[in-house]
C-alpha cells in the first residue's frame, strides 16, 4: 500500500510540474497550482524558479510603418532569502544614430499571498549600457521569500535584424518556458537551436495571406512557429573549465538573411566569404591597416627587417621587438578606429593595432605573414555556416616559415614565439588572405604543459617539524600562469600565495628562479621550506603532499550539459623522497592507485616505496585530451574526485621503534 501511495504521489507530483506552466492567466492573476507551489524538487539547490515564461514575435502595421513587436511575460516564484536577488530586472533595447526601439507597456506585480504590491512607473529608469545598448531596469516591491513576481512588457523594433529569438535556459530553472514568432515569407532568417536540451514542443505551420503593407495589394504568407521547454535546469555558468557560455546555453537563434520586398527588389544581408574578402581588404580599420610597410620600413631598426639571419631568427627578432615596442591597453578593437601609426608612435594600443603592426613588419622582412581573426574562449565559437564577422572579436598574425605556420601574437610580454595567450584556445579562426581567399584554419595550442615537483624531507619528531627542499619545473602555458604571477605581484606576495596552497603551516625560507635552467617555455624554481605542527608521539601519520596541485574537486555538478574544456593537454607530477625519522620505523603506506579516463585520454598514478631508510611518493596526473564531451563528464568528474582524494588523505605511517 506504501508503494502505491508513494507512485501515486510521484505522479501527482509530476502532474503539477506539467500542468502549472501551461495555464495561461489574465495579466495579474495565478492559477492554484502556482499559488500553491512552495519546493522545486527536480533542483532543490534552486533560489528561485521560472513558474512560467511566455515570449512572442510578431510583425505589425503601426502608423503606416512595419515594426518588429516582441511581447514577454513571466512568473517567478522566490524560493529563499537569497532569491530574492531576482527581484533586480534590466530590460535590454538597441539603438543606432537616429532610431531606436522603445520598451512599452511595462507592468509588474509582486504577489505575497493575496495581497498584490503594483511597480510605479515612476520607479522604472533608463540607462545606457554601451554605444548602441540601452536597459530599462527596476525592482519589484516587497519582495521577500515566498512571492511570486509576475511582469510583462513590450518592445517596438525597427530593427529587423533584432529579432533575437529565445533563451529557454538561464541561471535558474524553468518550470515552463513557450517562444512563438509569427514570420512573414518575405523576411528570411537563418535560425539555430543552441544547447543540449530538446524541445518538448516543435510546431511550425503556415498561415495564407497573413501580413501586407500600405499601398500594396500584394500579401505574404506567415510561418507559425510554437517552441516549448519544459523543467528546464539552470545553466551553472561557475562551472569550472569551460569555454563561453553562449555555445551552450539552449536557446534559439534568428539571423536577418534577405527580405524580399513586395516591390521585387531583395535585400540580401547573409554574405559568401568571397563577400567578406573583398570588404575587408578596403576596409580602413583592417585591410587597408595592413598596407603600411613603408612607414614602418622608415620608423624602426633597420637591422630589424634588412638583417642577416635565416626568416625564423628575423621573425623571432621582430615578434620580440612589437612585444616590448607595445603596451597592450587591454582593448580587442578589431573592427573600429584601428590607426596603427598613431599607436606605434605613442608605444600603446589595443590588440588589432599591436598585431596588425607586426603583421606590417614581418611582411616588409619579407616573410609571409596574413592575418587571422578568431573569436576568444569567453566570446563564443564562430558559426562556419556562413559569414558572421560580428562573431570575431580578436586578431592574430600567420606566419609561414619553410612549410611551417606559426601564430603569432604581441600582446604580452612574456609570451613565447608561436604560442598564443590563453583567451585564444577556441578551437580555430579565419585567416584572411590578402593576396587570395579566407579559409579556416585550426588552432592546435603547445603541447607540452607540464608542473613537476621534486621534494626532499625529513621529519623532526622532537620539535613537530619537516624541513626540506623541492625543485618546480614547469612548462608551456603552465609557465605563462607562473609568470604572471610573479610579474603582477612583489615577491613576498607570490610566496604567500605558495604557502596558501600548501599542506599545513607551510613557510617557504628560501626562494630562487633559476634563470640559467629557464627559457620561454620552461621556469625552474628552488625553493627552501619548513612546515610546523608535525604531531608526534607512538605513531606519526604523514601526507607527504607539502605541495597540492588540486585542494578540492573543481568538478561539483551532478550533471553537465556542455564540455569539459581544458583549453590544452596538462600535466601534473609530483615526486618527494621522506626519509624515515630516527627512532621510527615504516608502519604503513598508502595503497597503490592507477585510474585510466576512457579510450586513454587521462591517467592517475599513485604509488609509495620505501628504500635505504626513503619512503619514495610518486604521483602523476595527466590529461591527454584538451576537451572531453558532456557524456564523458561523470568519468572526468569521478577521475579528480580520486586525484584529489589521493592527495589530500594519503598519509604514510611511522611507528616508534
Amino acid at each position: 500500500m506504501k508503494s502505491i501511495k508513494k507512485a501515486f504521489w510521484v505522479i501527482s507530483f509530476l502532474h503539477f510540474l506539467t500542468v502549472i506552466g501551461q495555464q495561461e492567466t489574465k495579466f495579474g492573476q495565478l492559477t492554484i497550482d502556482e499559488e500553491e507551489f512552495t519546493t522545486y524538487e527536480k533542483d532543490t539547490t534552486a533560489h528561485a524558479v521560472y513558474l512560467y515564461e511566455k515570449g512572442e514575435n510578431f510583425f505589425e502595421i503601426r502608423g503606416n510603418y512595419v515594426w518588429l513587436i516582441k511581447k514577454y511575460r513571466a512568473k517567478i516564484k522566490v524560493l529563499d532569502k537569497q532569491g530574492v536577488s531576482i527581484a533586480d530586472i534590466a530590460i535590454p533595447y538597441y539603438r543606432s544614430d537616429n532610431r531606436k526601439e522603445s520598451v512599452e507597456e511595462i507592468r509588474a506585480i509582486t504577489h505575497n499571498g493575496t495581497v498584490k504590491h503594483s511597480l510605479r512607473q515612476q520607479n522604472v529608469f533608463d540607462t545606457d549600457v554601451t554605444e548602441r545598448w540601452s536597459e530599462k531596469r527596476f525592482t519589484f516591491p516587497a519582495v521577500q521569500e515566498g512571492s511570486i513576481l509576475e511582469y510583462t512588457y513590450e518592445i517596438k523594433s525597427p530593427f529587423f535584424f533584432n529579432l533575437n529569438g529565445w533563451t529557454f535556459q538561464e541561471d535558474i530553472p524553468k518550470v515552463y518556458t513557450e517562444y512563438n514568432a509569427k514570420i512573414p515569407g518575405n523576411y528570411r532568417y537563418n535560425r539555430t537551436l543552441i544547447g543540449e536540451l530538446t524541445l518538448d514542443v516543435n510546431e511550425a505551420s503556415v498561415e495564407k495571406r497573413c501580413f501586407s503593407i500600405p499601398g500594396s495589394r500584394d500579401e505574404a504568407d506567415c510561418e507559425v512557429l510554437k517552441y516549448v521547454m519544459k523543467d528546464v535546469p539552470a545553466f551553472k555558468e561557475d562551472e569550472s573549465f569551460m569555454l563561453s557560455p553562449k555555445n551552450y546555453r539552449s536557446s534559439l537563434e534568428f539571423e536577418l538573411s534577405e527580405h524580399l520586398r513586395f516591390n521585387g527588389v531583395t535585400d540580401r544581408y547573409t554574405k559568401s566569404w568571397k563577400d567578406v574578402d573583398k570588404e575587408f581588404k578596403a576596409d580602413k580599420d583592417l585591410g587597408r591597416q595592413l598596407k603600411k610597410e613603408n612607414f614602418f620600413e622608415r620608423n624602426v631598426p633597420v637591422e630589424l627587417i634588412s638583417g642577416g639571419g635565416d626568416a625564423l631568427e628575423k621573425a623571432k627578432k621582430i615578434h620580440e621587438f612589437v612585444k616590448n615596442w607595445f603596451v597592450w591597453n587591454g582593448d580587442y578593437g578589431i573592427y573600429y578606429n584601428n590607426r596603427v601609426k598613431e599607436a606605434f608612435d605613442e608605444h600603446k594600443g589595443n590588440v588589432a593595432e599591436i598585431n596588425i603592426t607586426l603583421i606590417n613588419l614581418l611582411n616588409a622582412a619579407g616573410i609571409d605573414t596574413d592575418m587571422m581573426v578568431l573569436s576568444t574562449r569567453n566570446n563564443g565559437l564562430p558559426k562556419k555556416s556562413h559569414p558572421v564577422m560580428s562573431d570575431f572579436n580578436y586578431l592574430v598574425a600567420k606566419v609561414n616559415i619553410d612549410g611551417t605556420s606559426y601564430l603569432l601574437d604581441a600582446t604580452q610580454k612574456y609570451l613565447p614565439f608561436g604560442m598564443l595567450p590563453y583567451r585564444c584556445l577556441n578551437y580555430y579562426g579565419r585567416v584572411m588572405d590578402l593576396e587570395g581567399e579566407s579559409y579556416w584554419y585550426d588552432i592546435v595550442p603547445e603541447q607540452k604543459n607540464s608542473r613537476a615537483i621534486r621534494v626532499e624531507m625529513a621529519l623532526n619528531p622532537e620539535e613537530g617539524l619537516v624541513t626540506g627542499n623541492f625543485d618546480e619545473i614547469t612548462t608551456g602555458y603552465e609557465v605563462l600562469i607562473k609568470k604572471n604571477q610573479i610579474t603582477t605581484s612583489t615577491k613576498e606576495e607570490y610566496l604567500n600565495k605558495l604557502e596558501e596552497s600548501s599542506n599545513g603551516d607551510f613557510f617557504i625560507e628560501n626562494y630562487e628562479l633559476d634563470s640559467e635552467q629557464s627559457n620561454d617555455k620552461k621556469l625552474v624554481e628552488h625553493f627552501e621550506f619548513e612546515m610546523e605542527g608535525l604531531e608526534t608521539g607512538q605513531t606519526i601519520y604523514f601526507n607527504p603532499f607539502a605541495i597540492r596541485f588540486f585542494k578540492s574537486n573543481p568538478f561539483i555538478s551532478e550533471k553537465r550539459y556542455y564540455p569539459v574544456d581544458f583549453g590544452y593537454l596538462r600535466s601534473y607530477m609530483f615526486y618527494a623522497n621522506v626519509e624515515v625519522p630516527e627512532g621510527y620505523k615504516l608502519k604503513e603506506m598508502p595503497e597503490a592507485l592507477i585510474l585510466a579516463l576512457p579510450e586513454n585520454s587521462g591517467l592517475l598514478r599513485f604509488n609509495c616505496s620505501e628504500s635505504q631508510g626513503k619512503v619514495m611518493v610518486q604521483y602523476s596526473l595527466q590529461l591527454r585530451a584538451p576537451h572531453y564531451t558532456s557524456e564523458g563528464y561523470a568519468y572526468v568528474k569521478k577521475f579528480f574526485e580520486d586525484a584529489v582524494n589521493a592527495q589530500n588523505n594519503s598519509y604514510v605511517v611511522f611507528e616508534k621503534i
